[in-house]
């Protein structure tokens, strides 16, 4: 089978939005040179679009124009490498999908251990946030709220209260397990993050743990989060004003 037929048959039984590069094919085809231009060949036909430079993507077109891909696949090889998980998504589009704001962003973040200074890719911007926890997939979840919790004056388009609300909400689906977890992780936040974790446990009745954040925190520090007394009845027990 010729080269360019080869990529165009693997190409077609990838799903619409998955992104690839030259390297994908390199299994069969020995040739660099080769698969990256067939690649280009299929992009000028319009078979497949180009992400950014050595990337590219099988378009998904749809009445409304032609799909973007996710976020995910936008940034994957960053997030995973020899499928060990490497870094995950938080900022906006997590914020988004928690229920926290309706605003989107044409900026990606990533948390990671070792950061990066930011970069574009396509229409993206991709920016870093160190996350000094080891990252597995089960805890991306809880790293994940724990961002939210971190930067909760930040997230647009939503009220303090409104988002301690939401994140109090979310907590309160966590398993016993979760729970312990996400209180482990929260060691290596920032203070008014596990104050403001320990407020809602404890508003929702979840002390069993809430007495290993309470020790690491200097009992005379203040954490400003306007309106989220309103939500956390117990945010003054955590200098919550």
């Amino acid at each position: 089978m010729k080269i360019a037929e080869y990529i165009a048959n693997t190409i077609d039984r990838l799903p619409k939005g998955y992104v690839f590069t030259y390297e994908d094919f390199m299994e069969e085809v020995k040739s660099k040179e080769a698969a990256i231009k067939s690649l280009n060949r299929l992009v000028a036909s319009g078979k497949i679009s180009k992400l950014s430079k050595g990337k590219y993507y099988k378009p998904e077109k749809t009445v409304f124009g032609t799909l973007a891909p996710t976020q995910y696949q936008v940034v994957k090889d960053l997030l995973e490498s020899d499928s060990k998980v490497i870094g995950y998504l938080t900022g906006l589009s997590i914020y988004s999908e928690l229920g926290l704001t309706t605003q989107v962003s044409n900026t990606i973040q990533i948390g990671k251990n070792e950061v990066r200074p930011s970069f574009k890719r396509d229409r993206y911007t991709i920016s870093f946030v160190r996350q000094r926890n080891t990252i597995t997939r089960e805890n991306i979840p809880l790293l994940q709220l724990l961002d939210a919790a971190r930067y909760i004056k930040r997230i647009p388009d939503i009220t303090i209260a409104d988002a301690c609300r939401r994140l109090k909400e979310l907590i309160s689906d966590l398993s016993d397990r979760e729970e312990k977890t996400i209180v482990r992780l929260s060691q290596k936040y920032p203070p008014s993050t596990r104050a403001l974790l320990g407020a809602v446990l404890e508003s929702l009745g979840r002390e069993t743990y809430i007495n290993s954040i309470k020790k690491t925190l200097n009992p005379i520090t203040k954490y400003k989060l306007k309106g989220a007394a309103n939500i956390l009845p117990t945010a003054e027990n955590w200098n919550i004003k």
